[in-house]
């Protein structure tokens, strides 16, 4: 059975973005030849990527017209996108999937094959996380402070209790930790 694995970097107060839709600058605090490498690592294990519509948007306008070696596998792998309200999925390799993302995760789940993969959405990541869905949360910890922003896990989404599997820190001060649900 394939694993549902989330990935996202986050501040130190637990923002995956800004105030303003898109405000990722903070990013460039880490970005660098070690965040580089695990996201192709990253990508080279996934076998589908799943995106909330909002998320999959910005990826989708960004990484169609981008040059770096993540493009490449970013444009070429399968994805998803999960939205009620949006009319049609125009990026290369995806599908729109408008009804219950849960069920549908969890017969993606049962195909053979690699990993599925949700990069940022911080509601679908929500919606899912209290369903049992989620097998493995990966955060890129950065040291900044923003104040104000979108939290990625979203508020009323429910108690969920994780083990540590890994905490590693890179070089940028970046820390990467890996956390598995724990079923009470």
């Amino acid at each position: 059975m394939r694993k549902l694995i989330v990935w996202n970097l986050v501040t130190l107060d637990g923002y995956f973005e800004g105030s303003q839709a898109w405000d990722l600058e903070w990013h460039n605090y880490v970005w660098g030849e070690e965040l580089e490498r695990l996201s192709l690592e990253q990508l080279d294990t996934a076998g589908m990527l799943l995106f909330g519509r909002r998320t999959y948007q910005g990826m989708a306008d960004y990484w169609r017209t981008a040059k770096e070696e993540v493009a490449g596998r970013m444009n070429s792998i399968s994805k998803i996108v999960f939205s009620k309200t949006l009319e049609r999925a125009d990026w290369k390799n995806t599908r729109l999937v408008k009804g219950d993302a849960a069920g549908e995760v969890e017969r993606l789940k049962r195909e053979t094959g690699k990993d599925l993969f949700i990069f940022g959405s911080a509601n679908l990541v929500s919606a899912l996380l209290p369903t049992g869905a989620v097998d493995e949360i990966r955060l890129g910890l950065v040291p900044v402070v923003l104040g104000a922003g979108k939290p990625f896990f979203q508020p009323g989404s429910g108690r969920v209790n994780f083990k540590l599997l890994e905490a590693r820190p890179l070089k940028s001060g970046c820390l990467i930790l890996r956390y598995q649900p724990v079923r009470l």
